[in-house]
């Protein structure tokens, strides 16, 4: 009786230590949409059971069929083995909170998934307090929810769907009700594969020389992030909401369409960005033009012409189109003469209808965010901002936090690139690096989400690292394996590869380096959240 009171107990405690864990990644991994959660369990059981799960497991299924001296020694012993996977699992994971780049959030969400999983234990526990018949029957319930609890808490999730559903509704409701009371709002929406969040932010500062603008927070991204952004943030004062829409699968982009209704559609740069999520490709085009196709008849859609998969996109829906573009003559807004150092960058801007040419300067690095400023620009200027304001506003901007985001530390000097995931990102970020006039290092744990082309592109990247850098320091030893090959390929020397499982390591192992009166510039290439971490264990 003691015993199985105690076994019962310490795996309702056990329970405890694990949830606190996965509701973590569960949360990580966007509540598993797209069931980003259930394939990050997969990826990782490896690191879930052990051998002591099968030896307790054996221990419960006999307590079932027989109740004498020899079971009632097996359960201290499951106790004991209990315990200690406990102890393993609350020591592991309370470390590895340390090192969380992102930290967890007590969301409403979180509240009630932990609501459910109370009610669910309480309900276990007042069965096994009435009936005794039932005691072994629910240790092994206990012990399954104890040793699949990364599994229990997508069940717990899939209960309390039906309720998530309805609170989705009740605030797309009040949000939709609030844009429609707002008749004069401009409302700009902005997608792509890359570049979506530094474009946004470059329009933002552009339109606000003249406009009151709104755009949507930080990466509020999707239409629940966009839903937050209107019932919260957007008041009647303003005059543009910019609403920044990203996807992870086809149909999401329409989705948010629907929500906020944009007059204006803007397209950065469509490529292989979560190609695994997407499936292929083709789906990956469609889904950044459906913003485009929900365009009203009198709207108006910002194309990139050096984009080869826009240009060749026949569109279904008949809307006014203006082509932005760099070094191309055929674009309406074309930037060219671009001179590009880690100052900063001039170019020139060429606007085909009024047949003007105008100079521009910016403290933004790279070629690529030409590419923003001139849809910017062409924004502005369509919406009536002058030439000369539209320089002034250029020349404001200021880097963009964890997007080529020139930092001091000392003698060193990091490039911020921790937000770009994607081959032409990583390409463009090399070619900032390349023009530093210092020692150059590149930091990274490689691209993610790339589906079959992943190793590939990784590899690639690893191969355009050797034409640069000095020395790289790869973060994840199994993950960045296709970069090291990259570079070895490329005769790339090992003693300048260094390899660490923690990017916070690379600070102290380049403050290190010997380097006589040389800066030091570091590119931090993407920072991988904590779910593709190489040490998530049990």
């Amino acid at each position: 009786m003691i015993t199985n009171f105690l076994l019962f107990a310490i795996l309702i405690y056990g329970c405890f230590i694990k949830f606190k864990k996965y509701i973590y990644y569960f949360q990580q991994n966007l509540y598993n949409e797209n069931n980003r959660y259930l394939k990050w369990c997969k990826q990782n059981l490896k690191n879930i059971f052990s051998i002591d799960d099968l030896i307790v497991f054996i221990i419960t299924i006999l307590n079932i069929f027989s109740n004498n001296w020899i079971t009632t020694i097996l359960k201290i012993i499951a106790i004991i083995l209990i315990y200690m996977d406990i102890y393993i699992t609350n020591y592991y994971f309370s470390d590895q909170q340390k090192k969380l780049k992102k930290k967890f959030t007590l969301t409403q969400r979180i509240k009630r998934l932990c609501f459910t999983a109370i009610i669910i234990t309480l309900i276990l526990i007042a069965l096994f307090i009435i009936n005794k018949n039932l005691q072994s029957y629910l240790i092994l319930l206990e012990y399954l929810l104890f040793t699949f609890n990364f599994f229990a808490i997508y069940l717990i999730g899939l209960i309390n769907l039906p309720i998530e559903k309805i609170i989705y509704y009740l605030y797309w409701y009040k949000a939709r009700n609030k844009l429609n009371k707002m008749k004069n709002l401009q409302i700009i929406g902005i997608t792509g594969s890359y570049g979506k969040t530094s474009s946004k932010n470059i329009i933002n500062e552009i339109l606000n020389s003249k406009f009151l603008c709104r755009p949507s927070p930080k990466n509020y991204n999707t239409d629940t992030g966009l839903m937050i952004t209107i019932n919260n943030y957007l008041n009647n004062l303003d005059e543009i909401f910019i609403a920044e829409m990203g996807a992870y699968c086809p149909g999401r982009i329409k989705n948010a369409c629907n929500l906020v209704k944009p007059n204006i559609g803007v397209l950065t740069t469509i490529g292989k960005a979560h190609l695994e999520t997407f499936g292929s490709e083709e789906n990956i085009i469609k889904t950044k033009f459906e913003l485009i196709e929900s365009l009203p008849q009198n709207g108006i859609a910002f194309l990139n012409a050096n984009d080869q998969k826009q240009v060749n996109y026949k569109l279904k829906k008949k809307v006014k189109t203006i082509w932005y573009g760099v070094e191309n003559n055929k674009a309406d807004f074309n930037a060219f003469d671009i001179k590009c150092d880690y100052k900063g960058s001039n170019f020139k801007v060429y606007f085909k209808k009024e047949d003007i040419t105008a100079n521009f300067e910016t403290k933004l690095l790279g070629t690529h965010n030409i590419s923003n400023l001139i849809a910017g620009i062409s924004i502005g200027y369509t919406l009536g901002i002058t030439i000369d304001e539209l320089i002034n506003a250029v020349k404001r901007i200021q880097p963009i936090e964890h997007r080529l985001e020139l930092k001091r530390l000392g003698n060193i000097y990091q490039i911020d690139d921790a937000y770009n995931s994607n081959p032409i990102g990583a390409q463009k970020a090399l070619e900032v690096l390349n023009n530093m006039p210092g020692i150059k290092i590149v930091v990274t744990p490689g691209m993610v989400e790339l589906g079959d082309d992943e190793v590939k592109e990784n590899e690639i990247f690893g191969e355009n690292i050797a034409k640069v850098a000095d020395y790289v320091i790869l973060v994840g030893e199994k993950r960045t394996k296709p970069i090291y090959n990259g570079l070895t390929k490329q005769g790339f020397k090992n003693d300048k590869i260094i390899i660490v499982n923690d990017v916070r390591l690379s600070y102290n192992i380049i403050r290190k380096l010997k380097t006589d009166t040389k800066d030091i510039y570091a590119l931090y290439e993407n920072d991988l959240p904590d779910i593709y971490d190489e040490e998530v264990k049990k």
